[in-house]
């Protein structure tokens, strides 16, 4: 399975995650070459996770930062496929993320995810802060409104 195959599965699921039905593939694998560009430029860092020993989810740490938040990053596109969800595979991408984090010194991390989601309540799990809420912030993939929950996680 590939990185965009389960991109098109969590949109084709309903997940907010940026993008409206239909979302074909082919899509996805657009959408991912950018991603791989921001990998290469060293704006981003990109992780894998495998369920069965398939490629089955991944999150982003984004580095891109103004000059003077040189201390924090950005999660981003905490994904894993329907086959492979309530095995773990979310939080063992997200302590991987907050442990390459801690590794390159940065000091804060904040996210956005959908209210009420399977997501913001693994978040709080894991020890997020939830820091408010932005109601109509984004869209359903069908075109429902969404509210989106702000987070942030001082690293020790």
């Amino acid at each position: 399975m590939s990185l965009a195959e389960t991109l098109a599965d969590c949109v084709a699921g309903g997940a907010s995650v940026s993008f409206m039905w239909p979302f074909p593939v082919e899509e996805a694998y657009a959408w991912w070459g950018g991603v791989i560009e921001s990998v290469a430029a060293g704006r981003t860092i990109l992780f894998g996770g495998y369920a069965d020993g398939v490629l089955s989810g991944t999150v982003q740490l984004g580095l891109d930062t103004p000059p003077n938040q040189p201390h924090r990053a950005d999660v981003k596109k905490l994904l894993v496929h329907r086959r492979a969800r309530e095995k773990g595979l979310a939080g063992a991408l997200m302590t991987t993320l907050e442990n390459e984090a801690r590794r390159r010194g940065l000091h804060l991390l904040t996210l956005d995810t959908v209210t009420g989601s399977p997501a913001e309540r693994l978040y709080t799990r894991l020890g997020w802060t939830k820091s408010g809420i932005i109601p109509d912030y984004a869209l359903w993939p069908d075109g429902r409104l969404c509210d989106t929950t702000v987070f942030w996680k001082k690293l020790g």
